[in-house]
């Protein structure tokens, strides 16, 4: 892999000079694709210190390859798109259940268990095992989602591609994201937190405990927290205005699960609803 990555880098060093007729340079891409597609590599993970470490060179990887592929027309049944990248297959053999109108791009990782409803995974995420990407669901590119994390119907994970060396949006295993959240920017949702419907969270985003009234980060969710959305009160030479926060309520024990997560066994069972 080292070797890959000492590649990966000589040509993005060159990246003005290629084009979609250069197929050795695709070949090599391809290869760092393909290992995020296997879940060989991740664009990114948290280290024993809790930070984020970023591999840059598959996010360069994945910059590339838009620049050296060529836009083509694939069909699928009755549909037909036109892109510049294949969707991701082999979802029996992996052990995923997709669902009609669900799609993942080639290079997005999906761990056993992962069910998609109709909804989108983009090309560098990563998708933990028994994870629920829930009905109008995105997951943008380069997100890393946890294992047993529900992402409820309509959630926007965003994507972070660009800068390189820019940490995704991370959410921990066993977490649970109400419907219609936002999470975007490079925010953070730590294990086993849950947030209520409609919450907006991005580094710009206060994250502030219910009881001491006290800031505890920015765009960053504790673990094992429930958060909701909220606003606080500030004073611009214009007038008065609310502005958004993220508002923790209550702390959970470590591995307790809140009641609304309880909906995640519910929609796993064979004859649960879909």
């Amino acid at each position: 892999m080292a070797d890959l990555q000492s590649q990966i880098d000589e040509l993005w060093a060159r990246a003005g000079e290629l084009g979609a007729d250069d197929r050795d340079a695709l070949a090599v891409v391809s290869q760092a694709i393909d290992l995020l597609d296997r879940g060989e590599a991740r664009v990114a993970e948290i280290d024993t210190g809790g930070e984020v470490v970023v591999h840059t060179w598959l996010k360069t990887a994945i910059l590339l390859l838009f620049r050296l592929r060529a836009m083509s027309t694939l069909e699928v049944g009755p549909f037909e798109y036109h892109d510049k990248l294949p969707l991701k297959t082999g979802y029996e053999a992996s052990g995923v259940r997709a669902v009609p109108g669900a799609s993942a791009r080639w290079g997005a990782f999906l761990d056993r268990g992962v069910i998609l409803m109709p909804s989108y995974v983009n090309i560098g995420a990563r998708v933990g095992a028994d994870t629920m990407v829930d009905t109008w669901a995105t997951v943008g590119s380069c997100a890393q989602i946890g294992s047993r994390v529900h992402l409820s119907g309509g959630v926007g994970i965003g994507g972070v591609l660009e800068p390189p060396n820019a940490a995704p949006v991370m959410v921990g295993d066993d977490a649970t994201i109400g419907s219609r959240c936002m999470v975007t920017q490079g925010a953070r949702v730590g294990e086993g937190a849950v947030l209520g419907e409609g919450v907006i969270l991005n580094p710009g985003v206060p994250v502030i405990d219910a009881q001491s009234g006290e800031e505890v980060s920015r765009g960053v969710v504790p673990p094992w927290t429930v958060a909701v959305s909220a606003s606080r009160r500030r004073q611009f030479a214009g007038g008065e205005f609310f502005l958004p926060c993220v508002l923790v309520i209550r702390r959970l024990e470590p591995g307790e699960r809140h009641d609304k997560a309880q909906l995640e066994a519910m929609l796993r069972t064979d004859h649960g609803p879909d």
